[in-house]
């Protein structure tokens, strides 16, 4: 047993050392992989879908992709662990390129955030004619708010929002999830709650969902997305010319039309736009 024992700590040892060395990133991996740090609206959506394919058929090249929060990713490109990002939190990408850790920075799509929540709306949210006055009348209320609270560009938007409506967010109405889009629209469902989302995850999963929009259009809801690429003199492994192919891609003429088209066909509209 002993024997046994040793054998398997061993084993299990070694197996240990070869999934590390296989975690690691070196200027020797191969030009045709690149890592792909994304939000999870752009993997929950399934627009991922429908870009990767098409770009690995056109360029060879394959996506590895690390869905997270907009926050998250942009840690993840500081480290070094990814060569591109698709983010949607406009002031942390700006403050991310100016410290020098992202470069080629382009608006690629856009879509837009809406206010969901229960049928009922207990709150009577949907007759009011701003972002901050529904949040209002939601505190006011003290109904259930899942709060994505991962620090994503959703997160970041549902704060700028409070903020401008002039309240702290508190008490046992107010939830934090720490989870990604597709995750806080399921836990705000079971409470029968609210939460902002980006509007095509929310379609993606309607169906399974006890929610309906109850507030859009706002200016303030506008929800763009942005790709960058992680700057080679901070992380010399960086696989700059296959990130930036990839970026490249996505702004061409055979994206845009994959873009302007995704969701067309099952939600009578686009859940995305390609960007200007």
């Amino acid at each position: 047993m002993l024997k046994l024992t040793r054998r398997c700590t061993f084993a299990g040892f070694i197996l240990a050392l070869t999934i590390l060395a296989g975690c690691g990133r070196s200027a020797e991996e191969s030009p045709k992989t690149i890592t792909l740090a994304t939000t999870t609206s752009m993997q929950d959506s399934g627009m991922l879908d429908v870009l990767l394919p098409a770009f690995k058929q056109q360029t060879g090249i394959e996506v590895q992709v690390v869905a997270v929060g907009s926050g998250q990713a942009m840690e993840i490109g500081r480290r070094g662990d990814a060569d591109v990002l698709i983010t949607h939190s406009p002031a942390a990408e700006r403050k991310f390129v100016d410290e020098g850790y992202g470069i080629d920075q382009q608006q690629v799509m856009f879509n837009d955030f809406v206010l969901v929540g229960p049928q009922d709306d207990p709150a009577k949210v949907a007759s009011t004619e701003s972002a901050e006055d529904a949040l209002r009348k939601i505190a006011d209320a003290k109904q259930t708010f899942l709060s994505r609270g991962d620090d994503s560009g959703t997160h970041q938007k549902e704060l700028t929002l409070w903020r401008k409506a002039q309240i702290e967010p508190t008490g046992a109405w107010y939830l934090k999830g720490g989870v990604g889009m597709a995750q806080a629209l399921r836990m705000a469902s079971e409470r029968n709650g609210y939460t902002l989302s980006d509007r095509g995850t929310f379609l993606a999963l309607q169906d399974e969902l006890r929610l309906k929009v109850l507030h859009e259009g706002d200016p303030m809801l506008e929800n763009p997305y942005s790709v960058t690429v992680i700057n080679p003199e901070k992380h010399p492994e960086t696989n700059v010319d296959a990130a930036r192919e990839f970026a490249k891609f996505l702004r061409s003429p055979p994206a845009r039309q994959l873009i302007s088209e995704f969701g067309a066909e099952r939600f009578g509209r686009p859940l995305f736009q390609p960007a200007e």
